[in-house]
């Protein structure tokens, strides 16, 4: 294994012109607002798209997506319908989000075909998509497996293999279905392995699977001196008023409240949608329907509060969270690291809250070791209410029945809220398209009226049925 320069070392050309990139590419790179590139795509890329197997420590918001999603695109044939690019990921949610950024990267080649395939919901819609031809595959290492017995999904061909978040994915269990999954690769494939720690068993799997990789690592994309941590002591019993009561006093604009249970999870947001604030749950054993459609309204700023579990929301990258609440105090440091590095990204403030119940003590002493850093007490007293009335999300959002399948894209939606319907731009917010169904934020003051005119109007020429969440 070769060890490359770190990405935080000496400094580098960081346009992404400086890279062997086709020319359509950086246009359209330039076009989404790519303008320089990432510690880690700086590390990485220029090995990548020399066809070297690389094994890259980086976490979430680091731009990972695009530094192995550049190389991959770059070795397509996009006249060769068949599987050669394979992305596995631990949870659905990481693999839709994965699979949008390389339909946007792939933007500049036509008509390139990515299928996501994970479980929770029924196989035949995946199988019919693999039928109609598929240059790359993004999904979970069990749903993949699957397809592969069925015979719905050759591997054959795969030129390019990606593991990310392995670390993730070898936690829940998948060394054995991503061995196999490997084997049945071709020899001569690159392998591109991202992990945000390095594991011996990581090791194990690169050792096993890898070609002379290079690797590289990055330091996390935060700083936590950039991130104001308050901690409280409180009851645990006392817990479910006292997130209240912060949201009430600090009103922040979206925040992300991390539980340890799932019971905690719906316990938290029962009560806080019982005081009027916007909260949705997100755990494991959802639907997948209802993890699309919270995720949606959460990113869309439909919803003001995400309360969820570690393992529900690895993989999320929600740009500009304002606040981080840690209503149980998690037992692992690393982890806390992770839950609060999710705001004060770029250039931004974070604020991270903390209940801290007696018998959470220990775990708050691990923090401190880890961190370097006492922790910082405050009152609960002191969170009275701010002036500004119920803590209500900016956007509504509506669900229209139809998605890619019936050919409906974001700008037919916002063409007939417009163009159509006559509202103004700045009134209509974030469109989500997926297979089946259409997501679209408007401002709260005209949501209801907007459903009911996409009811009785049309989009694309078609009518169409619509409801606010």
């Amino acid at each position: 294994m070769t060890t490359s320069s770190s990405a935080t070392g000496a400094a580098a050309d960081t346009a992404f012109s400086s890279l062997t990139l086709h020319p359509a590419t950086l246009n359209n790179l330039q076009a989404l607002g790519y303008e320089q590139m990432t510690p880690i795509q700086v590390a990485s890329l220029p090995l990548t798209l020399a066809g070297k197997d690389l094994i890259a420590q980086a976490s979430t918001g680091s731009g990972k997506t695009a530094a192995f999603g550049l190389p991959l695109l770059e070795r397509l044939n996009q006249r060769w319908f068949a599987v050669q690019g394979l992305v596995l990921c631990p949870t659905r949610e990481l693999a839709d989000q994965v699979a949008t950024e390389i339909r946007r990267l792939a933007r500049a080649q036509e008509n390139i075909k990515v299928v996501t395939v994970y479980g929770g919901v029924p196989t035949r819609n995946q199988i019919a998509s693999l039928e109609n031809g598929a240059h790359i595959v993004v999904g979970t290492p069990g749903r993949v497996m699957d397809l592969m017995d069925r015979g719905a999904l050759d591997i054959s061909n795969i030129q390019t293999l990606v593991l990310d978040e392995a670390d993730r994915m070898l936690d829940m269990g998948f060394y054995a279905d991503i061995a196999t999954v490997i084997e049945r690769c071709p020899a001569q494939r690159q392998t591109l392995l991202f992990s945000a720690t390095y594991p011996d068993d990581i090791a194990a799997l690169a050792q096993r699977f890898m070609r002379e990789p290079e690797m590289v690592k990055v330091a996390a994309q935060h700083s936590t001196a950039k991130i104001a941590q308050r901690w409280y002591e409180v009851p645990a019993k006392q817990k479910l008023d006292v997130v209240a009561q912060m949201l009430a006093h600090f009103r922040p604009t979206s925040a992300i409240a991390f539980c340890n249970t799932k019971q905690q999870c719906r316990e938290v947001v029962a009560a806080l949608q019982a005081q009027g604030i916007s909260a949705l749950a997100l755990f494991g054993e959802l639907e997948q329907r209802e993890r699309d459609e919270v995720l949606v309204q959460f990113a869309n700023g439909s919803c003001s509060v995400l309360v969820a579990t570690d393992v529900a929301a690895r993989g999320l990258d929600i740009a500009n969270l304002a606040c981080v609440i840690n209503v149980d105090v998690t037992p692992d440091s690393e982890v806390h690291i992770h839950r609060i590095g999710r705001t004060g990204r770029g250039d931004a403030e974070g604020l991270a809250l903390n209940l801290v119940a007696m018998d959470e003590m220990p775990h708050v002493a691990k923090i401190e070791q880890l961190q370097e850093r006492p922790s910082e007490g405050f009152e609960v007293s002191e969170l009275t209410p701010a002036p500004g009335g119920a803590l209500l999300p900016p956007m509504m959002t509506i669900q229209i029945i139809g998605g890619r399948k019936e050919k409906i894209r974001a700008g037919d939606v916002m063409g007939a809220m417009c163009a159509d319907f006559g509202y103004a731009k700045d009134q209509i917010g974030k469109i989500s398209v997926n297979d089946f169904s259409t997501y679209v934020a408007v401002d709260r003051r005209i949501a209801a009226q907007a459903c009911a005119k996409l009811n009785n109007g049309r989009v694309k020429g078609k009518s169409v049925r619509a409801r606010v969440l």
